[in-house]
């Protein structure tokens, strides 16, 4: 039975899904492609936790990297079905998202472009009205000259410092034509996810306290940060950043490992379910026995994990479990997405 005095909220690449779909797009599109993103990603890394930029959110690597993405000759149809060609799934994502969709109203909240969630979706038969995501169309026509221009300020960005990008991505791009079509790009990324899981606790009419929130990376900083110490804020195979403002970490090459939460979540308050995690990090079969988990849920996950239990623990000092999360991150997803911020 749904139950809607309760809400699961997820980031998408990281849970759910093994990609990086605008970093495995520019590599595959964009000559050197991965070398440019991994650049426009430590930029926006700087921009959004270090300098914290007023208006700049994290994950605007992705509105910052459209016009090169133009100027290669990307197109909507092209990344529709690059998307749909390379999307990749976290082991037991598709189980793991069908419990939580028949417990409570369920949401995907994700920065990554419409053309990557709308294959996810149709993968997974998610609704997706049911996702907030990046909205843009590339299907857009550029001077020649600032095609050429653009494509000649990708070595310029590998290239360059934070001055010479912030050159590039804040006074060159703005004044092009190809500069004018992010105006109207709004990424959902950090506050941007921070809004809109208020959105969809205002739409449900549920406070915080109703809500699960699971995140893995510098995208997640703000809705991990609003629902911490009120509903349940969740890193799952997090980075430095996730783990830094998570209340619980889980690590787990698979998305089952956090069924047992969203089960509980359900139908318990937060105590209760910090209770849950306590007991499970001191010996995980007897709170699995003791706790009120339904019976299904322990038993789909002893035969997944078989004994050998994923952490599940409540984030005491975050940098004494970054070795253990980026290990399983890299190991699943891969040394260059799971580097990536």
């Amino acid at each position: 039975m749904i139950r809607l005095n309760r809400v699961f909220v997820t980031d998408c690449e990281g849970p759910i899904s093994l990609n990086d779909n605008a970093f495995e797009a520019a590599a595959h599109f964009i000559p050197d492609g991965d070398r440019f993103f991994r650049k426009v990603s430590e930029f926006d890394d700087i921009l959004a936790d270090e300098i914290r930029r007023p208006g700049y959110n994290a994950g605007d690597t992705l509105k910052l990297i459209v016009p090169f993405l133009i100027a290669h000759g990307v197109t909507d149809e092209k990344l529709r079905e690059f998307s749909e060609r390379t999307l990749r799934l976290v082991p037991g994502a598709d189980e793991t998202l069908k419990l939580a969709g028949r417990l409570m109203p369920s949401y995907i909240v994700s920065t990554s472009y419409r053309h990557y969630i709308e294959a996810l979706c149709r993968h997974l038969d998610f609704p997706l009205e049911n996702t907030r995501h990046t909205t843009l169309s590339l299907d857009v026509e550029i001077p020649n000259e600032e095609r050429e221009a653009l494509v000649r300020l990708r070595e310029d960005v590998i290239e360059g410092d934070f001055e010479d990008l912030d050159e590039i991505f804040f006074h060159l791009i703005p004044g092009m034509e190809a500069g004018k079509i992010l105006d109207g790009v709004k990424t959902v990324g950090g506050d941007g996810k921070r809004v809109a899981l208020l959105e969809i606790l205002s739409e449900l009419e549920l406070p915080p306290e109703s809500a699960m929130y699971v995140g893995d990376s510098i995208t997640d900083v703000e809705p991990l940060r609003e629902l911490n110490g009120r509903g349940l804020a969740v890193s799952f195979n997090g980075n430095r950043y996730a783990l830094r403002e998570a209340e619980v970490a889980v690590i787990s090459t698979d998305s089952r490992a956090l069924t047992p939460l969203i089960d509980l979540h359900s139908r318990f308050g937060r105590d209760y379910i910090l209770e849950f995690i306590r007991a499970y990090s001191e010996n995980p079969e007897r709170a699995l026995e003791s706790f009120r988990i339904d019976f299904r849920v322990v038993d789909e996950f002893r035969r997944v994990f078989r004994g050998d239990y994923p952490i599940i623990t409540v984030i005491e000092e975050a940098e004494d479990l970054l070795d253990a999360s980026m290990e399983v991150r890299k190991n699943i997803r891969g040394e260059d997405v799971g580097s990536l911020g």
